[in-house]
């Protein structure tokens, strides 16, 4: 198991914000960092502001690593039209983020571990690697086998989000077909993103 798992919740009170607007973050009742110097705030730098940025996109989904992430950024340049809009539309087309976003299981955490472990298909096809990349029309669906677990039925039960317009989820066959690439204004994020700093991070 990752270790990104047992850390969330610090992403959570590091970027000072409930980044997946889950009612167990502890920023709900401290919005302050962790740590003795937690609660000093200066005023950040454009760098800092940029680095923020990242961060918080980064954790959202899921901890990206570094090197991956910024992969993402290389991609999103050489796409054309706006830049931060390609980089939204490349990280909601991971597989984790299909599932996450199909409400077949409660985190995007859940969804990254719940791939690994080999419960989803693409297409027909077992596959699991959350990063791969789901296109427009593919059909992911979760496997006969993994529908009664209690992650699955956790998910689909939940009432803290809906599922958004560019993915059709049907969770009575356990399917879910990503329609298209959505825009920034269209992912359902809880706080607000700013890929265009990120864009200005690694442009520096």
């Amino acid at each position: 198991m990752s270790k990104r798992l047992s850390s969330k919740y610090k992403i959570d009170r590091r970027m000072g914000q409930n980044i997946w607007g889950r009612p167990k973050s502890p920023v709900n009742k401290r919005e302050y960092g962790p740590g003795q110097h937690g609660q000093r705030r200066k005023k950040p730098s454009d760098f800092g502001t940029q680095l923020a940025a990242k961060q918080k996109l980064k954790g959202y989904y899921g901890n990206i690593g570094e090197k991956r992430f910024r992969r993402y950024y290389e991609e999103a340049t050489r796409r054309k039209g706006d830049t931060g809009e390609n980089l939204i539309s490349l990280l909601e087309s991971r597989l984790d983020a299909v599932v996450y976003r199909s409400k077949f299981v409660p985190t995007v955490f859940a969804a990254r571990q719940f791939v690994n472990h080999g419960h989803i298909k693409v297409n027909g096809k077992r596959v699991n690697i959350p990063s791969y990349n789901v296109k427009p029309g593919d059909v992911v669906e979760v496997r006969e086998k993994s529908r009664e677990v209690q992650i699955v039925l956790e998910g689909v039960a939940s009432q803290e989000r809906e599922v958004p317009d560019y993915i059709d989820a049907d969770h009575k066959a356990m399917k879910a077909t990503y329609l298209r690439e959505p825009k920034l204004l269209e992912v359902p994020y809880p706080v607000q993103m700013e890929p265009n700093q990120v864009i200005e991070f690694y442009s520096r």
